[in-house]
């Protein structure tokens, strides 16, 4: 079977890692870099010297020996390049999250399905070799039922203009938790802070809760002294944490937890804590980003469904939504009662002027 072909648009702050990897991939044939910026296309050139340039999309997706593009690009140009893409008949790769919204969402969706074309979100971390593990530790039933999830990705910087730290911290977590459960968001709440610019939270926390009764709590952050990618499971026999900063024993199993006796006689209250042994399952040491690259290659050759596919997008866009409605709320009842405060505060004075 002959290699796919692809183009790749958007050579900024990703669009480099995805470039190597699919440069190092023997089923693939890197074609077109596409950027706006002609010193981004320089470096991709002085890198790759046989990738063929271009300032214009037109130019690689009217080129008919491309089978798929790879759109890099900001969030808010993702539905709008991907949507070009499939109806020039190119299977679509774009960066997380797949759009800004979920009519977006399902607009590319049945765009890929009505032309029989391979669309994928590059959720890159449902790839992780860790990730994977522990999908197989929660399937096995070892941990028992799970209660409760916290997650905790933080870093210094760096800050975007175009969306805020929700939108881009965020989409990491709610994929992994979409892989590991299995289940769809009950409801999603949202606190956050804008504190270097304004109007764009840098910090936020997300409360998620599932119809199973599985709560989440996500805590994303530009403003961190330390970096952390950190990820605890209780559940109802074992406890687990997957702390992606770690170089060796990324995932750990703790036999630690809290047996409750029901009381037989009144008055009776029986805890039993359990402290057990802990232990690192061996995890592969792949990339990532080179395991999701050989998949989208093998999908767009075999007709296979991505397991990072449109819907699965659509999923963390709709939980990305209903955060935003949260946030959008918490501002607008904030300033609400600002106002009330004010209006009152007019009304005192009024009232003291006129009796005096």
């Amino acid at each position: 079977m002959p290699n796919a072909r692809i183009g790749l648009i958007g050579y900024g702050y990703w669009g480099p890692n995805l470039l190597r990897n699919y440069m190092e991939l023997p089923t693939a044939d890197v074609r077109w870099v596409c950027d706006p910026l002609t010193e981004r296309l320089d470096k991709a050139s002085a890198r790759y010297p046989s990738i063929k340039t271009t300032t214009d999309v037109r130019v690689v997706l009217d080129d008919p020996e491309v089978d798929a593009v790879l759109i890099a690009t900001p969030i808010c140009t993702h539905y709008a390049l991907a949507m070009q893409a499939l109806a020039a008949g190119k299977h679509v790769f774009v960066e997380k999250p797949m759009a800004t919204s979920v009519h977006e969402c399902d607009e590319m969706c049945e765009a890929a399905e009505s032309r029989g074309l391979t669309l994928m979100v590059g959720h890159t971390f449902v790839y992780s070799p860790p990730v994977r593990a522990v999908k197989g530790i929660l399937d096995s039933g070892e941990l028992g039922d799970v209660r409760f999830i916290t997650c905790s990705r933080v870093n210094l910087g760096r800050h975007s203009k175009e969306v805020s730290v929700v939108w881009d911290l965020a989409p990491h977590d709610l994929s992994i938790l979409a892989y590991w459960l299995g289940e769809t968001p009950l409801s999603v709440q949202a606190m956050g802070r804008s504190c270097v610019l304004p109007g764009i939270p840098d910090v936020a926390f997300l409360n998620v809760r599932y119809s199973s009764g599985i709560i989440a709590e996500l805590e994303v952050s530009w403003l961190s002294p330390v970096k952390l990618r950190r990820t605890v499971i209780v559940g109802s026999k074992k406890m687990l944490m997957y702390d992606d900063t770690e170089t060796v024993e990324k995932v750990k199993i703790f036999d630690q937890g809290v047996d409750y006796k029901d009381p037989e006689t009144f008055g009776e209250f029986q805890l039993s804590y359990r402290t057990g042994g802990i232990y690192s399952p061996k995890v592969e040491n792949t990339e990532p980003l080179c395991i999701a690259a050989s998949h989208f290659i093998e999908c767009v050759t075999t007709g296979m469904k991505p397991l990072t596919d449109g819907p699965s997008g659509r999923l963390v866009v709709a939980a990305l939504e209903a955060a935003q409605v949260s946030l959008d709320k918490g501002t607008l009842n904030s300033h609400e009662r600002r106002g009330r405060v004010e209006r009152r505060s007019r009304a005192r004075q009024q009232t003291e002027g006129s009796g005096s």
